[in-house]
């Protein structure tokens, strides 16, 4: 064991971090890895146990970061977003929770063995999934827009609906087994939920207030936010148990529908803490099981339960509460099989297997190895099969990364052609139908609207696209877009026109945080390549082979041909730009854009090969 609490916070960070960056390498579900990492430094290896290193703050450090993850889950239920999907959201989070409820808590009496008051309890937690396993997994399986909002908001939605039930099946015990019936026990446990909605709401507005109205300075915003979380979450959590989740998904919920500037722009960085504690806490939880629970796990009672829940349960109340809605079959199959459950299940089960033993129920003690075993089958059944499952129900964006143009021209439209020519995918937006006439001509997919608006992100599904190419004649423009979209695409994946420092827009002394990449020379701006094109400059794409190396390519290159990008086997895209040039190696297609003068020659070798080919 390890006795520095300090190290093992550390060690715990490493593990978090560094198994999301093995997840996002290797292509594999983090939430299985971080399982895995806690798991072998926790009970397998011994290294060290967070709840005993902690002490008395391991629950509080739990609950305050579940609190803060399901916040910052809840801050993107736009409801805009679902427009057209509120009415299969709706059952699924009512009729569908009701369902699983009830199938589940059977399931946990008949199969898992436990006595009916333990079972609905359970049962009631059960039903949750949540942030910290779903979005990982809609990020890694690139899911079509209808089912990846259908899950993404059931996931939020009911998770404090979960823990609520769990409340709620533990306040029905206590009720029937008390000696004198006292239903003023429920009246109040259903005050105290509408008083965690009304606070969670009245935070949110005030917060949203105090922004627009200027209270809080720009540098504070960010902790003034965590802070009313936190308070929020723990006023409701003092009056009942578990509601505190309530209360900050409605706080969450409320901001995210009042269109506050502020509170958008801190949503990235909300995600990234979000991701360093989801990464953190479950390292935490699953080290701090024991041997002894993990033995439990391969009781065939408990292997029985856990294959009812993913293989009868999920799929019969997805398939009743959709019953009459436009979901289709293919939707409702993958809704009906993905449905990890993740920290809350762990963190709130703990909590009710200690209340239930103390109120003589013996049969609770298995409760910790329950929950982890379906945890953990889950994520890893879900983990590895999303992206087979979407692929063969035509529900994945899977393909070869597509690029997003902004700013419609003759450049933009054939650019755009000989991306499509190459199988990647392209989209040109721009807000000017004027400008997207060219584009629309030679069928390039088309965006209408404003980039930067709000908008574009209910009307622009940017999952199937990894870079961006800001080429507008306005410099600064394409410098702002290309710094609003790096949170969504990367750093390394964002790329402008040269600048052009000639219509009072000069940016050559910007700091290297602004904008994007300079794409394929100094010279190549917006007017010189638009002008090119015009005087007959055309795309080439040239295949590197074994005999036709690109040393060879580089021989034949006219001194006016500029090299664009290459497409690698893998399907990657690789661009020239002002600092760097891609390695091109054989099996590569590098695309140029070259003089009419050489491409002319070149016909006219293919024609004359023709001729002697036919003679």
């Amino acid at each position: 064991m390890i006795d520095s609490i300090l190290l093992v916070f550390m060690i715990i960070g490493l593990l978090g971090i560094g198994s999301q960056w093995v997840a996002w390498r290797y292509r594999l579900p983090a939430i299985v890895i971080m399982s895995i990492a806690g798991l072998l430094a926790g009970p397998i290896l011994g290294f060290f146990n967070p709840e005993q290193d902690f002490g008395d703050l391991y629950k509080p450090i739990i609950s305050m970061a579940v609190a803060i993850i399901l916040f910052e889950g809840s801050l993107n239920l736009n409801f805009k977003e679902i427009k057209g999907l509120g009415r299969p959201v709706f059952r699924i989070v009512t009729l569908g929770a009701f369902i699983s409820w009830i199938l589940g808590s059977l399931a946990a009496h008949y199969v898992a063995g436990l006595s009916w008051p333990v079972a609905f309890v359970i049962g009631g937690l059960f039903i949750v999934t949540g942030p910290t396993v779903i979005l990982p997994l809609l990020r890694q399986a690139k899911l079509k827009p209808r089912p990846a909002k259908i899950l993404k908001w059931e996931g939020i939605i009911v998770d404090p609906i979960g823990a609520l039930l769990a409340v709620f099946a533990y306040e029905i015990i206590v009720f029937l087994m008390g000696t004198e019936l006292n239903p003023s026990v429920l009246i109040l446990f259903f005050l105290a939920s509408a008083f965690a909605v009304l606070l969670g709401w009245a935070c949110g507005k005030g917060v949203g207030w105090m922004f627009e109205v200027g209270y809080v300075p720009e540098f504070l915003k960010s902790p003034f936010v965590f802070v009313v979380v936190i308070a929020c979450f723990t006023i409701a959590d003092e009056v009942t148990h578990e509601t505190g989740l309530l209360s900050v998904t409605a706080m969450g919920m409320t901001l995210a529908n009042m269109r506050v500037s502020s509170v958008a722009e801190m949503r990235h960085f909300k995600e990234n803490i979000s991701l360093l504690l989801i990464s953190t806490i479950f390292v935490m939880l699953t080290a701090s099981l024991t041997w002894d629970t993990l033995m439990e796990i391969f009781n065939l009672e408990i292997i029985g339960f856990v294959l009812l829940m993913l293989f009868f349960v999920r799929p019969l109340s997805i398939w009743l509460s959709t019953i009459g809605t436009d979901l289709r079959k293919s939707e409702k199959l993958l809704v009906g099989w993905i449905a990890p459950r993740g920290i809350v299940a762990l963190a709130v089960s703990s909590y009710f297997a200690a209340v239930l033993l103390e109120e003589g129920f013996e049969d609770a003690s298995i409760l910790t190895s329950l929950t982890f075993a379906l945890v953990f089958f889950t994520v890893v059944a879900h983990g590895f099969s999303i992206e087979w499952l979407a692929k063969k129900l035509n529900l994945s964006m899977e393909g070869p990364p597509g690029v997003v143009i902004t700013g419609g021209s003759t450049l933009s439209a054939e650019l755009g052609k000989t991306f499509k020519e190459i199988d990647v995918p392209v989209v040109i937006a721009d807000s000017s139908w004027e400008r997207l006439h060219k584009v629309r001509g030679v069928g390039i997919k088309s965006y209408h609207g404003e980039i930067l608006s709000e908008q574009t992100d209910y009307h622009l599904d940017l999952t199937p696209y990894e870079y961006l190419i800001a080429a507008t004649e306005y410099d600064s423009y394409n410098a702002l877009v290309c710094t609003t979209f790096i949170p969504e695409f990367g750093r390394n994946n964002l790329y402008q026109l040269s600048l052009q420092n000639r219509q009072g827009d000069d940016l050559g002394d910007m700091g290297h945080t602004i904008g994007g990449r300079i794409l394929f020379n100094e010279a190549a701006t917006w007017e010189s390549l638009n002008q090119k094109i015009e005087n007959g400059y055309v795309f080439r794409k040239t295949n590197i082979t074994a005999q036709y190396t690109f040393k060879d390519h580089e021989k034949n290159m006219d001194e006016e041909t500029i090299l664009l990008f290459v497409k690698k086997p893998s399907n990657k895209l690789q661009f020239f730009t002002t600092e760097m040039s891609p390695r091109v190696e054989e099996g590569d297609i590098i695309v140029s854009l070259m003089p009419p003068s050489k491409e002319f020659g070149r016909i006219q070798e293919k024609l004359e090969e023709q001729r002697n080919n036919h003679s």
